[in-house]
C-alpha cells in the first residue's frame, strides 16, 4: 500500500512576479476539466474542487467547465486523450488512485502510465466503507462478521469491476477478515455516486466507497452512514468520530490520491502553465477551507515530483494486483 504523508508544504517554482507573467501570457480560452465518470463521483469533487481554487486563486480567466466521460472507471477519456485530443492546451484530465490501479493492471489498453503529462495532485480522499443510515451494523467488524457468517446474504456495491480500487479494498478487508474474498457478492458502478443511489434504493447492503464523496452525499441529506475510513489516523473535523479500519482490526490504509494529467502532445509552455496555475491555487490563503469542505487532505505535488509518484504507484498497485491474481496485459 502507498503511504502518503499529510500536511506537506508546496514549493512554488517561480518567484511571484514572474508567476504572475506566466500565467497570464498562456492562459487557456476554454479550459475544461474532464471528469471520466457520471455527476456525483470522486472524479465530479475533483474537477469542481480545481474549478473552485483555480477561479478564487485568480488565474483563469475563463471559468472552467466540466464536462463528463464515463466509461471503464477512466479508461475512455484515457483513450480519447491519447489517441484523439492529444496537444489541447485548455484541457485538463481528474485521475486518482483507481486510475493508477487500473493502468497497473493493463485495464487501460495499450496505453500506459508514460502515455500522458501529469500535472498536479490536489488532495487526497481516503477509502470508506457505509451503509444505510438504518443499517442493522454499527461497526466494521460487525460487517465482516455477517459476511463470514453467510456471504451470499450481503452485497457491497463499488465503482468498477473485479480489480478496481474498491474491489481492492472489499478483497484486503475479506483477507485480514479470514475470508475468501472470491465468495464476496459484488456489484460494479461507474462510480461512487452511482454506488451511494443504489445503496439508498435498497439494492446493496454496502458501499465500499471514498470518504470524500460518502461524505458529500451524507451532507446532502442521504441517509447513510460512514462504519469506517482506510486512513492511517481518524480524519479531522466531522469525520473525527468515525473509527479507522485499523481500529476495529483491519490494518488496511487507502489513500485515494486525486489530480489532473493533460494530453500528450501539449507544449511545455502549456503545461507549465498548469503546473504553475495548480501550485498557486494550492498556495492560495482559502484552499485549505476548500479541501476541508470536500473532505479531502493536503498532497500537493506538480510536474516531475507528481511524475515520479505516479511511476512508484503503478508499480506498487501492479505488485498487489499480482497477490489477487488479477489478469493483467
Amino acid at each position: 500500500m502507498i503511504r502518503i504523508t499529510k500536511g506537506r508544504a508546496v514549493a512554488l517554482a517561480a518567484p511571484l512576479l514572474a508567476l504572475s507573467a506566466t500565467l497570464a501570457s498562456a492562459t487557456p480560452d476554454r479550459p475544461e476539466c474532464i471528469a471520466p465518470a457520471q455527476p456525483g463521483g470522486g472524479f465530479d469533487i475533483t474537477c469542481k474542487l480545481a474549478q473552485t481554487a483555480l477561479t478564487d486563486a485568480g488565474v483563469l480567466e475563463a471559468p472552467l467547465r466540466v464536462s463528463y466521460m464515463p466509461g471503464g472507471i477512466g479508461a475512455v477519456a484515457y483513450s480519447t486523450i491519447v489517441g484523439q485530443r492529444t496537444d489541447e492546451p485548455g484541457t485538463i484530465v481528474a485521475f486518482s488512485a483507481g486510475s493508477l490501479l487500473n493502468l497497473a493492471q493493463g485495464k487501460f489498453g495499450a496505453h500506459d502510465e508514460g502515455d500522458v503529462r501529469w500535472v498536479a495532485s490536489i488532495g487526497t480522499d481516503y477509502g470508506a466503507v457505509v451503509v444505510p443510515a438504518d443499517s442493522e451494523w454499527e461497526s466494521l467488524a460487525a460487517m465482516m462478521e455477517g459476511i463470514k457468517a453467510d456471504a451470499g446474504s450481503v452485497i457491497l456495491g463499488a465503482g468498477g469491476t473485479i480489480g478496481s480500487q474498491d474491489w481492492m479494498k472489499a478483497a484486503l478487508t475479506a483477507r485480514a477478515a479470514g475470508i475468501d474474498h472470491k465468495s464476496m457478492r459484488f456489484v460494479a458502478f461507474e462510480g461512487g455516486g452511482d454506488c451511494a443511489t443504489a445503496l439508498q434504493g435498497g439494492h446493496v447492503d454496502a458501499c465500499m466507497n471514498d470518504v470524500g464523496d460518502s461524505q458529500a452525499a451524507i451532507d446532502g441529506g442521504a441517509p447513510l452512514k460512514l462504519l469506517a475510513v482506510f486512513a492511517p489516523d481518524r480524519l479531522p473535523g466531522k469525520l473525527a468520530e468515525v473509527p479507522t479500519a485499523a481500529e476495529q482490526g483491519f490494518d488496511i490504509e487507502w489513500p485515494i490520491v486525486r489530480g489532473f494529467y493533460v494530453g500528450p502532445e501539449v507544449s511545455d509552455a502549456d503545461y507549465q502553465w498548469w503546473v504553475d496555475a495548480f501550485e498557486t491555487a494550492m498556495a492560495a490563503p482559502g484552499y485549505a477551507a476548500l479541501l476541508e469542505s470536500r473532505s479531502l487532505l493536503p498532497l500537493p505535488m506538480t510536474g516531475d515530483e507528481l511524475d515520479a509518484f505516479v511511476t512508484e504507484a503503478v508499480a506498487t498497485y501492479r505488485t498487489l494486483a499480482g497477490e489477487f491474481e488479477l489478469v493483467q496485459q
